[in-house]
């Protein structure tokens, strides 16, 4: 079968290899599509914190069952949707029903090889039927997943100012499941093209561009109170930091982004506040069902939010230009 696989940081090659053999209770899996996420751009550039090389890149994965196990309630031909976090269901977190940061986590194209390939093996517990939604929509399922869980481990509720750092893929889903809640969904990044897609298509209710003075233009926003929760998505160390300038009194700030190096803040201004400060990893099956529903419902623009795709043979080729920003990536897909 075809996989691409990236060999080193800026380097992706085409390879021909033997299609994976399922082992019990696995489920074999045609790959039908497969989303483009910051992950596989971090990968390529060599700034992902937990992968070695080489590695088959993709999660974000939909395709068509050739086999599946006794008892899994799936069979050939199903049209599924892949939750690529395999957790061991034992540890800590699991015990907790904290799949999402289970100690022995295995994600997807980053700690073992993921699907941009004809063809996966994986757990039959991870595999799930896409329930009517097409494969484009169900490849779309993963990164809005982790916004659906970004939203609920804030805890955002209606009436509530909510501020998203950040406007790429992961901020985007941040900000609809937001305003899903309710709340009045402020947003700030540097490019006014994603200002404008969070704005026109997201519908959010005030946008800033991050510059000089852009703190001011917050503050007038919300009479100086600033916001009940504060989302970083950015990836950026120095935004991550400056975030909690933004968060009210009482407030919450939660770090979807992952970055390599440590993050600090002044303890004044932390404890000032009493700020609820939360991490967010991941997501789990009720995050996925949560976005599923909310496809069905019709309240998600996938047709708007996929941008940009290229077939598996492509796809080396126009990585490093949809990586421009100039390019206006959203959401890329890749069909296989």
């Amino acid at each position: 079968m075809k996989t691409v696989v990236c060999q080193s940081p800026g380097e992706l090659r085409m390879s021909d290899v033997p299609a994976p053999v399922p082992g019990p209770g696995d489920v074999l899996l045609r790959v039908r599509r497969i989303g483009l996420c910051g992950t596989d751009m971090h990968i390529f550039r060599g700034t992902q914190p937990f992968l070695q090389y080489p590695r088959v890149m993709g999660h974000e994965l939909s395709g068509e069952v050739v086999s599946a196990p006794d008892g899994s309630g799936l069979a050939p031909g199903d049209q599924v949707y892949v939750m690529p976090y395999l957790s061991c269901g034992r540890c800590v977190a699991c015990r907790q029903g904290k799949t999402n940061c289970c100690t022995n986590i295995q994600v997807l194209g980053v700690h073992r090889d993921g699907g941009m390939a004809e063809f996966l093996a994986l757990p039959a517990q991870f595999v799930f039927k896409t329930d009517g939604i097409s494969l484009d929509e169900a490849a779309m399922l993963e990164f809005l997943a982790i916004g659906a869980h970004a939203v609920r481990r804030g805890a955002v509720k209606e009436g509530q100012r909510v501020l998203v750092v950040g406007a790429g893929p992961i901020g985007l889903a941040a900000m609809l499941f937001s305003r899903l809640n309710g709340a009045q969904v402020t947003v700030l990044d540097t490019r006014a093209d994603r200002l404008a897609f969070s704005r026109d298509v997201m519908q959010v209710a005030h946008t800033v561009e991050a510059k000089d003075g852009d703190k001011e233009a917050l503050a007038a926003l919300t009479d100086g109170e600033f916001f009940d929760v504060v989302f970083d998505a950015t990836g950026n160390v120095k935004a991550m930091e400056r975030g909690l300038e933004f968060v009210a009194h009482a407030g919450t700030y939660v770090l979807v982004s992952i970055v390599l190096d440590r993050i600090s803040f002044a303890d004044p201004e932390f404890h000032k506040r009493e700020t609820s400060l939360l991490g967010s990893r991941n997501a789990t099956a009720d995050d996925f069902r949560t976005v599923l529903a909310a496809m069905k419902a019709g309240q998600v623009p996938t047709g708007l939010m996929n941008t940009h795709r290229t077939t598996l043979d492509g796809f080396i080729d126009v990585l490093p230009q949809w990586m421009d920003p100039a390019s206006g990536v959203i959401k890329a897909i890749v069909e296989v």
